[in-house]
């Protein structure tokens, strides 16, 4: 498919070595698509710890129900098809 750049004179179709570069840029963007999946999900994750970090005050005792969604949350990025398809705990 042939790619085309805007000019004073109209859409131009890229050069070969303008084609090239694109697909460079492509395969990068590409390859980092992963990782910016993850760090979604990480933020998502560390807030939903967050929220609950006021049940590890050292006033309060921490339910088992909670210490377990906790250590869920933290093993989030372990799942099979991580990043992609996350299954979330259920808050108790």
């Amino acid at each position: 498919m042939t790619r085309y750049k805007a000019t004073p004179d109209g859409n131009v179709p890229f050069t070969p070595e303008e084609e090239a570069e694109w697909d460079v840029q492509e395969a990068e963007h590409a390859a980092g698509a992963d990782d910016r999946a993850a760090a979604e999900i990480r933020t998502e994750r560390d807030a939903k710890l967050a929220a609950t970090d006021f049940h590890g005050l050292t006033d309060t005792v921490m339910s088992e129900a909670m210490t377990t969604y906790r250590q869920a949350l933290r093993d989030v990025p372990e799942q099979d098809g991580f990043p992609h398809e996350v299954t979330w705990p259920d808050s108790p």
